[in-house]
């Protein structure tokens, strides 16, 4: 049966790369949709699709998340998997879009879930800041934190993989990948701030070129980047893999094994539908020892 992908906002639906990409589903917060019809748009999602994959990112408001697991819990459900990812929201919307992506190829509802984690691996994120003052998902030192307070000072900070921030101007540069991929850029109002078009002009004439990606793509801003960041004055990017065959063959790669309790395919260290992590050495004595848990119906 087919796996549906579905994220946590609008905006973390990202155009398809092509005419086959399906989309995404939008979940609706709890404040906006009563628990009954969740329960009843879930379980005919389910019906239609059979499995169904979460992806939001881990900053998520606590009640979102709340409700998120009742769902699941209610229906009893172990089609359900639920992968918070630690990447500021544009990144998490490029990964849902690859997710879905591979949703058209044959990988079973549990590699392609487990493949949640391994693409973040593979996706460079940041932004550019206006201000740097209430930053907290990144190390900055005091120095910058008294030059945010500069005006028309720029920050280029790199979350993941490897959190980096430097001032825009000077002969700093962020590392981006070493391997081909493609820009997507969400404008935040920074331009709006007194900054003219610097910011713009930054990440076509510096960053673009610097990192040799294949493309560059705007889209709106997801309404949690600002929150994430710590200012709305932001210009967020995200560079990943645009190519559905080097994606399949990066999740092909990877040895796949059955998770020991719920029985379902997967890739990497841990199930994403069960959250059981893969036994090693002395693990796997101890769980011969133990009764297997019974599976419920799929």
């Amino acid at each position: 049966m087919p796996t549906a992908i579905a994220v946590t906002s609008r905006e973390l639906v990202l155009p398809p790369p092509d005419g086959q990409t399906p989309s995404a589903v939008v979940l609706m917060p709890p404040d906006v949709q009563p628990l009954d019809d969740a329960l009843t748009e879930t379980a005919g999602l389910l019906d239609q699709q059979g499995y169904l994959i979460v992806v939001y990112p881990a900053a998520t408001p606590a009640p979102f998340v709340r409700r998120l697991h009742t769902v699941r819990a209610v229906l009893e459900s172990d089609r359900i998997a639920l992968l918070p990812l630690e990447l500021p929201p544009l990144a998490v919307a490029v990964v849902a879009r690859q997710l879905r992506q591979l949703s058209m190829c044959d990988f079973s509802p549990g590699v392609l879930a487990c493949a949640a984690r391994l693409l973040t691996h593979y996706v460079h994120a940041g932004a550019l800041l206006g201000s740097v003052a209430k930053l907290d998902r990144v190390p900055v030192s005091l120095t910058s934190h008294v030059k945010s307070w500069v005006p028309g000072a720029q920050f280029a900070v790199l979350a993941h993989p490897t959190p980096q921030l430097v001032k825009v101007g000077g002969e700093a540069v962020l590392p981006g990948p070493g391997y081909a991929t493609h820009l997507t850029v969400a404008r935040g109002n920074l331009n709006n701030h007194g900054h003219g078009h610097a910011g713009g002009d930054w990440i076509n004439a510096k960053l673009a070129p610097g990192w040799g990606v294949q493309g560059v793509e705007e889209v709106p801003p997801p309404h949690e980047s600002a929150a994430w960041w710590g200012t709305p004055k932001l210009i967020e990017f995200a560079a990943a893999i645009p190519d559905l065959s080097v994606l399949y063959q990066l999740v092909a790669s990877v040895r796949r094994e059955e998770c020991h309790w719920c029985g379902f395919e997967l890739i990497g260290d841990r199930c994403a539908f069960c959250s059981a992590p893969v036994p090693r050495g002395d693990d796997i004595l101890a769980l011969t020892q133990t009764e297997r848990p019974a599976l419920t119906s799929r």
